[in-house]
């Protein structure tokens, strides 16, 4: 299997993990949708991917959604994969991060993603087909210091797709959660520090990480065999991720809720 003649819009795609998925959807004979704030950036990434429509704006601009949203439709016919991948991560200590540092983390990496999946939703289901993909981070699985509105923005991505897999994968949708570890990208370099202002500098561990391109073929793999929780981390964060994986098991009860009736029965219980 791969995505062949499928349509994948995806979001943060003009670096890192966004431009490598680009790359790996269009060499499997994807259509892509690439948004991003740099359009240079994007221009660049579509030179390398075939068939794409650049499409920038900015996430957090609610009013720009629905727009992106029906320009990406018409030029697709229907988006087959979204992946939410646009955000920005946090080198910071809790006690000395201003307020509205953990407002723009988790506009951009949660609140983002949900108006963008909620604006997409009611036509993928109305073609009952589609996949979403949100890549959250092996601190949305545990606590990692100096990243409070990090981890509290994607821990709760993963807890919005756990729901929403439950409520839509009888519907015949997939929903992805993809944890990545240390990729080697700029995150760290463009992480907010305790004031707003970007880190600049990169972590060790970040620039000896997964390549982009590996963590990206790994990632659709995954996604083409079904994986709901998707890891990929090598090391001590492999293991902190698995020690955290939700069982299957777990997932299909939850998945199995709707098609059990209960819906109707949370409604006939708030009559």
């Amino acid at each position: 299997m791969t995505f062949a003649g499928q349509a994948a819009w995806i979001t943060g795609a003009s670096s890192g993990i966004g431009a490598a998925l680009a790359k790996a959807l269009a060499a499997q004979g994807a259509r892509l949708v690439l948004s991003g704030r740099n359009q240079a950036a994007l221009e660049d990434v579509a030179s390398q991917c075939g068939e794409c429509l650049i499409l920038p704006f900015e996430t957090t601009e609610m009013a720009a959604i629905a727009p992106a949203v029906e320009k990406a439709w018409q030029w697709s016919g229907g988006i087959d994969l979204l992946v939410n991948n646009a955000g920005i991560s946090q080198r910071s200590l809790a006690v000395e991060t201003a307020f509205d540092v953990y407002e723009r983390i988790v506009a951009v990496d949660l609140l983002a993603p949900i108006a963008l999946t909620q604006a997409v939703l009611p036509q993928m289901i109305a073609r009952a087909s589609g996949r979403i993909a949100m890549i959250s981070s092996i601190a949305g699985k545990v606590g990692v210091p100096m990243r409070t509105a990090y981890c509290a923005a994607k821990f709760g991505i993963a807890g919005y797709a756990d729901a929403l897999r439950a409520e839509v994968g009888h519907l015949g949708l997939q929903v992805h959660n993809i944890y990545p570890g240390s990729i080697a990208t700029d995150v760290s370099r463009n992480a907010l520090t305790a004031d707003g202002s970007k880190r600049g500098v990169s972590d060790k561990v970040i620039d000896n990480g997964i390549a982009p391109a590996d963590a990206a073929a790994r990632m659709l793999q995954a996604m083409l065999g079904g994986e709901r929780e998707i890891i990929i981390a090598e090391g001590a964060e492999l293991a902190m991720g698995e020690a955290r994986r939700t069982p299957d098991v777990l997932l299909d009860q939850i998945g199995a809720f709707m098609a059990a009736g209960y819906v109707q029965r949370m409604n006939e219980g708030a009559q």
